[in-house]
Parts: C-alpha cells; sequence; structure tokens
C-alpha cells in the first residue's frame, strides 16, 4: 500500500512541477525556460525518475534510502553522469 502511494505521489510531482518532466519542462516551454537546455537534473535517469525505480525494485524503505542519498549526491561539486539503480 505504501509503496504504491510513493508511487503515485512520484509520478503527481512528475507531471505537476517537475522541472525536467511536468508542465514547466522545457519540453513544455514552461517557466523554467532559463535553465539550460537538457533540463535541470545532472543526473541519468532523473531524480525522480531514480526515486520511482528504486522504489519498484527495492520496495518503500530500501528506495526511499537510495532516492535521498541519490538527492544528497545532487550539487554543483558533482558532475553527475549515468546512474542507475542497481
Amino acid at each position: 500500500m505504501l509503496k504504491k502511494t510513493l508511487l503515485v505521489f512520484i509520478k503527481i510531482y512528475q507531471k505537476t512541477i517537475s522541472p525536467d518532466h511536468g508542465s514547466t519542462s522545457l519540453a513544455a516551454g514552461g517557466i523554467f525556460g532559463f535553465l539550460p537546455s537538457g533540463g535541470a537534473c545532472r543526473f541519468y535517469p532523473t531524480c525522480s525518475e531514480y526515486a520511482h525505480q528504486a522504489i519498484e525494485k527495492k520496495g518503500s524503505l530500501k528506495g526511499l534510502i537510495l532516492a535521498a542519498h541519490r538527492i544528497i549526491r545532487c550539487h554543483p561539486f558533482n558532475k553527475g553522469g549515468y546512474d542507475p539503480v542497481e
């Protein structure tokens, strides 16, 4: 139940306020049009998609821990790149 709820909240975030996926994305010509082309996330998959995949594959608790660790690593001194859920 918790897993499904978390996944629904992530999808709602992605479709609404996410600068990489939602109505504010560059592809949609949203309000974040001042961001560099390609979106704002320095990782692939994006942090929200990573969280979704982690929760799906690892379960609620482990997935949230992995997602939090990913978000903590998202800062200007980390160059990012390809970082799949393992």
